[in-house]
């Protein structure tokens, strides 16, 4: 087994002496093709299971069906990052303390689990505005559980993963979850029995969603626990608090990370992007690109081409990769607004409206993959907890923020929401290009 682990590793992070070991500790370096290859599946199984219970698609499209009020629909996207991010600040703290960390993935991980298969639950015993209440509450402690993995992950991949073989460890995951969610997408295309809005069987599709994404997160969980992790540094132990404020004084003690911090907020353009487009394609015309499958095929198919590109190129100047997903998410969305405004019969033709998804999720792939390659790279062992816990949470409070676009829209329409984006995203485009090269220190 071990070898066959060092031969996949070989070829697919193209380090065939498996000997590349930059910034991790030298007992780590020999381990680093099994811990590879379990950070590999761990990933693709949760990016496989994000797409199939995706707040901004899957959720909003499971509460309408099942006649969930509207108010729900439009905390699920806010709910979902912002929670996310939130409490990492304290969670990192705590995590400081504990030698090894990989622990907290695992039971993150099995805390998502739990959380959809509650969702299931609900689905089968509520209905209407109860259901929106528990769908709700669970992806509160779903996002809570997301956290803690989030924190998990980067401080121990930090640890095991050597730099330049971190982005494509990302790229890879990405590529192969998109690849896997594109089949899903074509299941549910090809089933019209569940698939047909207003039918019984909506309900017997979301279950099987989230049951089988409840199974891949505690899949995910027994292959992580295997990961093979040396002890971290635990000094710098105290109140959580107290600690937390003390990191928050990163942002302006350590230029490079608060001008990083500064960038990545303005990415979020790229986030909340492809729901407005959606929004736009949606009244303009109905069409098969607006079915719930049609829609999951154009995002799993940007993810399994986008991610092995982002990930490559994230490994030598992902300043660069962040730089190139604003422009390009900042460009899909004037041609959407231009089609929207002047020509929406234009805009609701299918192979328009799915090229619009596609790019809008491809550049969404770059920012994520570029900005979480910066961060690792860009911090020590020291400092990689508190950095990623620091932005973290600054980017949950501007996301909670994000439902104020909500409030804009319905006094200025979408074509304002839209040209705020754009904005943010020039600006984005322009910050990313003036951070440092992380890669080449």
């Amino acid at each position: 087994m071990s070898k066959l682990t060092d031969r996949m590793y070989g070829l697919l992070a193209e380090d065939e002496d498996a000997r590349v070991c930059k910034d991790i500790p030298e007992s780590a370096c020999n381990d680093q093709p099994q811990a590879f290859m379990a950070h590999l599946w761990s990933l693709t199984l949760t990016k496989l299971g994000d797409s199939l219970v995706s707040a901004r698609l899957v959720l909003p499209w499971m509460l309408t069906a099942l006649g969930a009020p509207s108010v729900f629909i439009s905390a699920l996207v806010p709910l979902r990052e912002s929670l996310a991010l939130l409490p990492q600040l304290f969670i990192a703290q705590q995590m400081r303390q504990t030698p090894i960390r990989k622990w907290f993935w695992v039971v993150g991980s099995v805390g998502q689990a739990l959380s959809l298969l509650g969702m299931v639950v609900a689905i089968l015993l509520a209905e209407g505005t109860l259901l929106g209440w528990a769908v709700v509450t669970l992806l509160a402690l779903f996002s809570l559980s997301r956290g803690v993995c989030s924190v998990a992950i980067k401080d121990v991949q930090g640890k095991t993963i050597s730099k330049t073989r971190r982005g494509r460890l990302s790229g890879l995951a990405a590529s192969v979850a998109g690849f896997l969610s594109l089949a899903t997408a074509l299941v549910i295309i090809f089933a019209p029995e569940y698939t047909n809005v207003g039918q019984q069987g909506d309900a017997w599709l979301f279950i099987l969603l989230l049951s089988f994404a409840a199974l891949l997160w505690l899949a995910a969980a027994v292959i992580y626990a295997s990961v093979p992790e040396v002890p971290g540094a635990t000094e710098g132990g105290g109140n959580a608090l107290v600690e937390a404020l003390k990191s928050i004084r990163l942002l302006w003690q350590d230029k490079n990370f608060g001008q990083f911090v500064l960038t990545r907020a303005l990415l979020v353009a790229s986030a909340f992007a492809i729901p407005y487009i959606v929004v736009m394609i949606q009244r303009s015309g109905e069409g098969s690109l607006t079915s719930l499958g049609g829609l999951m095929l154009a995002s799993g198919l940007a993810g399994m081409l986008a991610g092995r590109f982002w990930g490559k190129w994230s490994d030598s100047a992902s300043h660069h990769v962040m730089a190139a997903a604003a422009a390009m998410a900042t460009f899909v969305m004037a041609a959407a607004l231009a089609l929207y405004v002047l020509t929406p019969e234009l805009l609701a033709q299918q192979w328009l409206a799915g090229l619009l998804i596609f790019s809008a999720a491809v550049a969404h792939h770059g920012a994520r993959v570029g900005r979480k390659t910066y961060l690792v790279d860009m911090a020590t062992q020291e400092t990689r907890a508190q950095y990623t816990a620091v932005s973290n949470t600054v980017i949950g409070i501007v996301l909670l923020l994000g439902i104020l676009l909500g409030v804009l829209e319905s006094y200025a329409g979408v074509e304002a929401v839209i040209g705020l984006l754009i904005i943010l995203g020039i600006v984005a485009s322009l910050r990313a290009l003036s951070l440092p090269n992380v890669q080449q220190d």
